[in-house]
């Protein structure tokens, strides 16, 4: 099931969750980690990000953490952007602090994590950004309308 997600089920992990931990998450404003981020915030989500190199500083005033163990209250969504070996580590940090669904980046696909985060419950989606799920046209007010109540990013 790698990769082939409904639309039905991206939807609906995107109108459920309601924090998200973006592990990689980096100061760099070129990189796609802190677009994300910028994004998820805009969407009403509780954004912390992950990342050791960087705890002590904060990205849209939002404080880095080390690890998921060291953030305080519930985590529903694990979005990863660390390389393909890393994400055996991270799905069952994820596993640990009973995160709901494990997302990974494009291009990272680690389908024994995938097995593993899966027959914990969680729920998986490889190789795809939330970003760009929310960009869809047919996704996008759903979601937003769900999230906010509101009707478009502009209201």
């Amino acid at each position: 099931m790698i990769d082939n997600y409904s639309d039905e089920y991206l939807k609906q992990i995107l109108a459920e969750v309601k924090s998200i931990a973006v592990v990689g998450a980096s100061l760099n404003s070129h990189r796609d980690s802190f677009k994300v981020i910028k994004r998820l915030i805009d969407y009403g989500y509780r954004v912390i990000p992950v990342n050791p190199n960087e705890v002590g500083n904060d990205i849209f005033g939002l404080c880095f953490h080390a690890d998921l163990k060291s953030i305080d209250g519930p985590i529903d969504m694990v979005d990863v952007f660390r390389s393909s070996d890393a994400i055996m580590g991270i799905a069952q940090e994820a596993i640990e602090i009973g995160a709901k669904v494990l997302w990974t980046q494009l291009d990272i696909i680690n389908e024994e994590a995938a097995i593993l985060a899966e027959k914990a419950g969680l729920k998986v989606v490889m190789n795809r950004c939330p970003k760009m799920e929310l960009a869809k046209p047919f996704l996008a007010p759903g979601v937003w309308s769900i999230r906010t109540g509101k009707k478009g990013l502009k209201d």
